[in-house]
């Protein structure tokens, strides 16, 4: 039995598949991702300070792929007060940070507008960088409960979101974005980026 599900009894195990497994095929069912979410050790939010390069963990989700298609770089948590949540690299190829209350509302519509989820729309996002940016951090570190386990969390200033992260190994993460309202959480891996 796991840690998620010695702590809470109502959190299903589904056995098999592992993070490496999945990456290696490129996709894993929605069940299978929170088993190995589940299945991962927690993390202090000390130990997500830093730099960290983002990549798709396919589920199927309607937005898989489709921050990798709007040049999206990763997160920087700079301190536990001080996280930029949404690091996006230009046309120039300079890394920017993006205010996530002018991109986040648009998630909604992907279920509705397909479209949206194309490479040409993510283009037109990456000319539009420059109007997005900003130099405030958007977001914090706490330390949440989620599907029974307490770990590193990061949450947006102004939007009812909550990254909750899981440890892989010391320099990778699996987080899961958990938007209020959306039927399926997120996945999403990041790994430290020394550059």
């Amino acid at each position: 039995m796991n840690r998620a599900t010695q702590a809470n009894p109502s959190v299903q195990a589904v056995p098999g598949l592992s993070f490496s497994a999945a990456k290696a095929q490129g996709q894993a069912t929605g069940d299978e991702a929170l088993a190995i979410f589940d299945a991962l050790e927690p993390v202090a939010p000390d130990f997500m300070i830093g730099a960290w390069k983002g990549e798709g963990f396919e589920t199927g989700h309607p937005m898989d792929g489709v921050l990798e298609r709007c040049h999206w770089h990763g997160k920087r948590f700079e301190s536990e007060e001080h996280v930029h949540p949404l690091v996006f690299r230009k046309v120039s190829g300079k890394l920017t940070s993006v205010k996530p209350l002018l991109t986040m509302p648009g998630l909604g519509l992907l279920d509705q507008m397909p479209f949206l989820n194309s490479a040409f729309v993510g283009k037109v996002f990456q000319w539009m960088l420059p109007l997005l940016s900003g130099r405030k951090s958007a977001a914090r570190l706490r330390t949440t409960t989620y599907r029974g386990v307490a770990t590193a969390t990061m949450m947006y200033d102004n939007l009812p979101i909550n990254d909750v992260f899981r440890k892989v190994d010391d320099n990778t993460v699996l987080g899961i974005m958990d938007l209020k309202g959306m039927k399926q959480p997120f996945f999403f891996v990041l790994r430290r980026d020394d550059n």
